[in-house]
């Protein structure tokens, strides 16, 4: 099966996945726009982070995993055998709820992953490392001390500098696993405002706990409910008006 081009840059199809006899997501059917921000919300279990992960086969190293239906990222089916599962990783970056920075230097945090693609120029890296910085807005922070660990690095920071090592690979479409959860709200309110200026060049898909948070930042939002997406639209709509009465019960508080 072949879509046609779109707007969107991800869509799903009929998906459903399964851990050994579990089924976790139900009939997945999303068309995510290019360039904007998509939120994922729902309570815990839900199946948002599963559905996140299926769109870099992050899944895929999880014993029992098996997915049925089709996932499309620029029309190209990402489930296709013929599919490098390292060029897709390229391609769609991931940053996790904790930040995971490496015991090594805020310079080689940053250049890693252009080195493992092949970059080896250190002119070519200097400016990738310089540029991600920037992007990423700790650029001025760090500027003086790239060659210190980034474990010296506060939590907040840390998160930035994450979001700087995914940006130097050049992806297309940055996943992003409650960035900020474990973060302070001055942090928090950082990471918010990069994901609003990230957006201009990247696709951006958010699973987040907090409304507020899918409120201030995405343009569309997905609500998750035991595997199956209850509702999918702009997220002004999803909380000021709300088709399903589900969406409303837990947008008011009512459950989860």
């Amino acid at each position: 099966m072949t879509l046609t081009a779109t707007a969107s840059i991800i869509q799903t199809d009929s998906l459903n996945v399964y851990y050994d006899d579990f089924k976790a997501l139900k009939n997945i059917q999303l068309n995510m726009k290019e360039k904007a921000v998509t939120a994922l919300i729902g309570p815990s279990g839900c199946g948002k982070s599963t559905f996140l992960r299926t769109l870099n086969r992050m899944n895929d190293l999880i014993s029992g995993f098996r997915v049925e239906g089709n996932i499309f990222i620029k029309n190209e089916n990402i489930y296709d055998t013929k599919v490098d599962v390292v060029d897709l990783r390229k391609q769609v970056g991931m940053v996790f709820q904790r930040p995971n920075p490496f015991p090594m230097s805020i310079y080689d945090n940053v250049a890693y992953g252009p080195r493992i693609h092949g970059i080896k120029n250190k002119v070519v890296l200097d400016e990738l490392v310089e540029k991600s910085l920037k992007a990423a807005a700790l650029w001025e922070e760090v500027k003086d001390r790239l060659n210190t660990s980034a474990m010296g690095l506060s939590g907040g920071q840390q998160q930035r500098l994450v979001i700087a090592r995914v940006l130097a690979i050049q992806p297309e479409v940055i996943l992003m696993d409650e960035p900020a959860s474990a973060l302070d709200p001055i942090s928090t309110s950082k990471i918010e405002q990069l994901i609003l200026d990230l957006k201009e060049k990247y696709t951006i898909v958010i699973v987040t706990h907090s409304m507020q948070q899918a409120a201030r930042v995405s343009d569309e939002t997905a609500f998750f409910l035991n595997g199956e997406v209850v509702e999918f639209a702009e997220t002004n709509k999803i909380f000021t008006n709300p088709q399903k009465q589900q969406t409303e019960d837990y947008i008011t508080g009512r459950f989860g």
